[in-house]
C-alpha cells in the first residue's frame, strides 16, 4: 500500500509519500494550489504505483483551503481521509515529546496515520458533493444570525425613540410595525402623521388586522411619548429596518435552495415530527455520509454532545459536561431540533416530562433527549424506514 500525506495550505500543499514497509519515496515536497501543481502530484502518484486502488491519500480538514484538492483526488478515483486536525495535533504529540509542528512534519504525521490504521474512514463522494448543502446551511446559519443582531438593535433604538409602543403590540417585530417605523421612525413623527395615512398604512400592512381604532390609540400613544426626538436614531432605525428586509429576502433565496435539495435527497428525517427541511438540512449536512460513522455514539461524539469523562485512580468525577467539540452547527441543530420534537411527538415529550421529573435542569433533559433522536436519525437513515414505522 502507497500512503500519501498532505498538509493543506492557502497557496501550497506540502506532501509525502511511503509505502506500508516505510520505505520513503518522495520526502517532503511542495506542490502549487492550482492545476499545474495538482496534476504534477497526479503524475508522481502514477509513476510510484499504477493501481491505485492500493493508495491512500490523507489530509486535514482545513475548510476551503482543502475543498479543490479533496475534489480533485476523488474525481481521479483515489481513496481520500479527511483528518480532523485534533485527532491529528493527539497523534503527533504521541509520537514525541518534543513540542514540534511543521507544514513538513504535519505531512509526516498524517502519511503515518494512514498507515497505523487508527480507524479512519475513507471521504466519499457523496460527502463531498454534500458540501453543497452544508455550504447553503451554514450561510443561512450566518444571514439568521446577522438578522437577529438587527433586531436586537431595532428594539434598542425602539426603547429610545417611542418606548410606549411596546406595551401596545404583540411584538415589536411584526411587519407592520417595521413599515411603521420606516414611515414615521419615531413617537413624534407618528404624533404628526394624519390619522387616514396612519390608518391606511396599518390596514395594508397587516391585511386588516390593523384598523382606525389601532392607529389612534398609536398616535395618542405618540402625543405623550417620553421618547427622544433623535433624527440620527431615525435614520439609524430606518436603515436597520432596510437590512433586515433585505436579510430576509436573502435567507429566503437560500431556504429555496436548501428545499430544492432537500426534496432530491428524499431523507427520512423528515418523517421525524418538529423537524422541518431546514433543521433537517443542516443535521443532514453536517453529518454527511452516515456510512463514515459505526454506531450513533460516534454521531454523538462529532456534535460534541457526548458527556465528557474523568477517572484517575479511585477518583471519578460525579458531574461531567458535555464535550463541545466537533461541529458547532450539528451541535446547534441538533439540539434545536430536539425541542421541537419533544413537543410535536408524545414520545419524545414524555421522555423529556420523565427526565424533569427525575430534577434535571430543562436543557440537560434536552440534551438526554437530543442522544435519543441522534440514535433514531442514525436508525432511519442506515434502514430508510419512515419515523412513524419505527415508534
Amino acid at each position: 500500500m502507497i500512503y500519501i500525506g498532505i498538509d493543506v495550505a492557502k497557496d501550497k500543499h506540502d506532501c509525502f509519500i511511503t509505502n506500508s514497509d516505510g520505505e520513503i519515496f518522495c520526502r517532503v515536497f511542495s506542490i502549487h494550489n492550482n492545476r499545474q501543481g495538482f496534476d504534477s502530484l497526479y503524475q508522481k502518484i502514477e509513476s510510484i504505483c499504477e493501481d491505485l486502488s492500493k493508495v491512500r491519500v490523507g489530509l486535514e480538514a482545513t475548510g476551503h483551503y482543502s475543498y479543490n484538492l479533496l475534489g480533485y483526488l476523488l474525481d481521479k478515483g483515489l481513496t481520500t481521509f479527511v483528518i480532523n486536525p485534533l485527532h491529528t495535533s493527539l497523534y503527533r504529540k504521541s509520537l514525541s515529546l518534543r513540542k514540534m509542528k511543521t507544514d513538513k512534519v504535519d505531512a509526516h504525521t498524517i502519511a503515518t496515520m494512514l498507515m497505523s490504521d487508527v480507524n479512519l474512514k475513507s471521504y466519499s463522494d457523496t460527502s463531498h458533493h454534500n458540501e453543497e448543502l452544508k455550504s447553503l446551511t451554514r450561510y443561512r446559519f450566518d444571514k439568521v444570525k446577522q438578522r437577529a443582531k438587527l433586531k436586537g438593535s431595532i428594539s434598542r433604538l425602539v426603547t429610545i425613540l417611542f418606548p410606549e409602543l411596546e406595551k401596545l403590540v404583540s411584538s415589536l417585530h411584526l411587519g407592520t410595525i417595521y413599515d411603521l417605523f420606516y414611515e414615521f421612525p419615531s413617537a413624534q413623527a407618528i404624533a404628526h402623521a394624519h390619522l387616514t395615512k396612519l390608518t391606511n398604512l396599518l390596514s395594508k400592512s397587516s391585511k386588516g388586522k390593523f384598523n382606525k381604532d389601532t392607529a389612534f390609540i398609536l398616535k395618542e400613544a405618540a402625543k405623550t411619548s417620553i421618547g427622544s426626538n433623535m433624527p440620527a436614531k431615525s435614520l439609524e432605525l430606518r436603515h436597520t429596518i432596510k437590512l433586515i428586509h433585505e436579510l430576509t429576502s436573502e435567507i429566503e433565496e437560500i431556504e429555496l435552495a436548501i428545499k430544492s435539495i432537500m426534496d432530491e435527497i428524499n431523507s427520512p428525517i423528515l418523517s421525524i415530527p418538529g423537524i422541518s427541511y431546514r433543521m433537517g438540512a443542516m443535521i443532514l449536512a453536517e453529518i454527511g455520509d452516515f456510512t463514515r460513522f459505526n454506531s450513533p455514539d460516534k454521531i454523538l461524539a462529532y456534535s460534541g454532545l457526548s458527556p465528557s469523562t474523568y477517572q484517575s485512580g479511585q477518583l471519578e468525577s460525579s458531574y461531567s459536561r458535555m464535550e463541545k467539540r466537533g461541529s458547532r452547527y450539528l451541535r446547534y441543530a441538533l439540539f434545536n431540533a430536539t425541542k421541537f420534537v419533544c413537543y410535536w411527538d408524545p414520545v419524545f415529550a414524555a421522555y423529556l416530562a420523565k427526565k424533569r421529573s427525575e430534577g434535571k435542569h430543562y436543557n440537560v433533559a434536552v440534551s438526554h433527549a437530543a442522544k435519543k433522536l441522534i440514535r433514531i436519525i442514525f436508525h432511519l437513515e442506515k434502514t430508510g424506514q419512515l419515523y412513524n414505522k419505527v415508534t
